[in-house]
């Protein structure tokens, strides 16, 4: 039971850094995308970026931590076969984030690129509440979001799927391993 909670928390922490770190790039790129593209988080009008990124990288991704976290948790522990526990998954934990980010930015240079273009622009009445000049900004920043959201609902699936099918090799190779009884 505790093994299962602590990768829950496991996950939690793993996207709410990640979500962060994430926040505090995307902050300093368009601030306006939190501050205009967004419900209003703060009672007053805040436009520093590290205190917006803060507030926007816990909210945005503990309950995407919490919804990796509850599903992996069950592949990893329940059943009968060997469990993995979350020491064991730290480390594909932390790939899976370095992997999410790298694919982020990619698709930031990308959508800074198409965006500067005019390959993809903002529609109504979103671009006539941002700033001209801020454009491909809130778009570079739309393209980072998006990808991120992207790739870690498929690399927490990948996730999920890896785990199962550890326990499965762990079951197997116990089955094929000489019986401490054998003569």
């Amino acid at each position: 039971m505790l093994q299962g909670i602590a990768i829950v928390v496991l996950s939690i922490l793993a996207a709410v850094t990640y979500g962060v770190v994430h926040d505090q790039f995307t902050a300093r790129i368009c601030i306006e995308y939190f501050t205009i593209g967004h419900p209003p988080i703060f009672t007053v009008p805040v436009t520093s970026p590290t205190i917006v990124g803060l507030a926007w990288g816990v909210l945005a991704t503990w309950w995407v931590g919490a919804g990796l976290g509850v599903p992996l948790a069950i592949v990893a522990r329940a059943g009968k076969r060997p469990t993995r526990d979350v020491g064991s998954l730290v480390r594909p934990m932390a790939i899976l984030m370095l992997t999410i980010g790298a694919l982020a930015a990619l698709a930031g240079v990308a959508g800074y690129f198409v965006a500067r273009s005019g390959a993809v622009f903002l529609p109504e009445p979103m671009a006539s509440r941002i700033p001209a000049d801020k454009h491909v900004a809130f778009l570079t920043d739309w393209f980072i979001h998006m990808a991120s959201y992207l790739f870690g609902a498929i690399g927490g699936l990948v996730l999920i799927v890896m785990t199962w099918r550890s326990r499965a090799k762990l079951a197997a190779s116990e089955e094929n391993s000489p019986s401490d009884f054998e003569p």
